[in-house]
């Protein structure tokens, strides 16, 4: 625990140290989110975000090395989530830099989720939820298939989920937290680290970026943080449903969106603001009551995919894909001209 507790700290220090500094580097080299577009804020913010939350996440790797190295499979499976989120990283910072094209930034979350899926981070069985059974999935291609959406899905969904101050480093905060929790209990000793690192440099980093924000995660923060989840969720049994139901309110606003704007003839790549929490804000609701409420909720369905069985977690996983794509096609409706 002393280890995990120093990793966490040391992350966290790191960041708080860091953030003011990226924020000086970003208005320095010109690299700001200007007024305008999908997010509503009234002023130029700094987006290099991601360059702090990297680098406290990086030290507190360091630490699991050096104390709690890796050992098997999970010393290789470990290592390609290292490397894919230095590549997430770097294709997040060019995106800051000089906005890329949607089939570009497509491109470089492919290569990471390759090089993912090389050092044996895939998705080759599941729990069937109702019988407690053991499911595999025997077609190594199909199992490639599936782990390329998961990870390219829950990348874009914490992207989407990058639209109010400090509310996808808090849900990000939150899922990292449940996941090294869920790991823990499993002693996953080295894995139930990085969770934590993540943790760590995202807690450091949400001073600066809870509303009013001084600083933006930017895609570099935001791809690394929803590779680390999607990837860290497959390094354990049962994991996967806990990503889906701590992160089910980003993962369901964002198959509504793509397949609303397919609806409408338009790209499901093209960002506006018809999602969620741009839509509630757009009803007046404050972002800070939006941006708790996601808190309150991801933490809520996390603690209950831990302490449940999975029969129940499925049910209320249905329950609440029920209730937001109720909401969402409601909103969809009585503004259409919005979105």
């Amino acid at each position: 625990m002393e280890i995990y507790l120093a990793v966490f700290i040391i992350a966290l220090v790191v960041s708080l140290v860091l953030t003011p500094a990226a924020i000086w580097l970003s208005k320095k080299l010109g690299i700001m989110a200007m007024p305008g577009g999908r997010r509503q804020h009234g002023r130029p913010v700094p987006k290099l975000g991601g360059l702090p939350v990297t680098i406290a996440y990086l030290a507190g790797i360091v630490v699991v090395y050096q104390f709690l190295p890796p050992v098997g499979d999970d010393s290789l499976r470990l290592r390609g989530i290292v490397i894919g989120s230095l590549i997430f990283f770097a294709g997040g910072l060019i995106d800051d830099i000089w906005e890329l094209s949607p089939w570009v930034q497509f491109a470089i979350q492919f290569l990471g989720a390759a090089i993912a899926m090389a050092h044996i981070v895939f998705i080759e069985v599941f729990t069937n939820p109702i019988s407690g059974e053991t499911i595999w999935v025997d077609w190594r291609p199909l199992a490639y298939l599936i782990t390329l959406l998961w990870i390219v899905g829950i990348v874009n969904s914490v992207n989407f989920l990058d639209g109010l101050d400090g509310l996808a480093a808090g849900v990000g905060t939150i899922a990292a937290i449940i996941f090294a929790w869920h790991s823990i209990r499993l002693g996953q000793e080295a894995v139930a680290a990085f969770p934590l690192a993540m943790a760590g440099a995202l807690l450091g980093f949400l001073p600066f970026n809870f509303a009013p924000a001084r600083i933006f995660l930017g895609s570099a923060g935001a791809y690394i943080l929803g590779y680390n989840l999607a990837t860290l969720s497959i390094l354990s049994p049962a994991k996967i449903a806990t990503a889906l139901l701590v992160l089910a309110i980003p993962i369901i606003d964002g198959l509504w969106r793509a397949i609303d704007r397919i609806r409408q003839g338009r790209s499901p790549f093209q960002g506006d603001r018809g999602h969620l929490h741009f839509r509630l804000a757009d009803e007046g609701v404050p972002t800070a009551w939006i941006v708790l409420g996601y808190y309150g909720l991801s933490l809520a369905f996390g603690l209950v995919a831990l302490f449940t069985p999975g029969l129940l977690k499925l049910i209320l996983l249905i329950i609440l894909s029920g209730f937001l794509l109720s909401l969402l096609v409601w909103f969809s409706h009585r503004t259409r001209g919005i979105s």
